[in-house]
């Protein structure tokens, strides 16, 4: 199900796509990211997610995705192999429950900017997407007209 924050964001921080199977974590997330001011679009599993930015202007509209990895249809991993592929500059964060050091590398050479556990301190996620968001948005505003 696709879902947008019902939160007001106090500032406008981008455009975060969060993509988890785990309604209360996506709740979880949607509300600490509206209020630390970013716009939020949620997606259930991977398939979900890849038709959110394959419709209309979407892509150029996210400006960070954190994915988790373990879900039904498509997982993580191979949504964001195609997030790599056709929308290579928006940053991608992996937030999931699984340490796994192999797929860790595996998925920091395919270009993923983070790769976090869950739970994740507030603090350090903010800090991540704020970098990731900031480097995004000079690439658009540069690169796109």
């Amino acid at each position: 199900m696709i879902r947008e924050a019902r939160y007001p964001a106090t500032k406008d921080h981008g455009r975060v796509l969060i993509v988890d199977d785990e309604a209360s974590i996506r709740k979880t997330l949607r509300i600490c990211l509206s209020q630390a001011g970013y716009h939020v679009i949620e997606a259930g599993d991977g398939q979900e997610a890849i038709t959110v930015l394959d419709s209309g202007d979407n892509a150029l509209m996210v400006d960070a995705i954190i994915c988790d990895i373990r879900m039904p249809r498509i997982d993580g991993t191979d949504a964001i192999r195609h997030f790599r592929a056709q929308y290579p500059s928006i940053p991608i964060i992996v937030l999931t429950g699984f340490p796994d050091i192999e797929l860790a590398i595996a998925m920091m050479k395919v270009g993923v900017k983070d790769y976090l556990l869950k739970p994740v301190m507030k603090e350090n996620l903010l800090s991540i997407l704020k970098s990731a968001v900031d480097g995004h948005v000079l690439f658009k505003d540069k690169f796109v007209a």
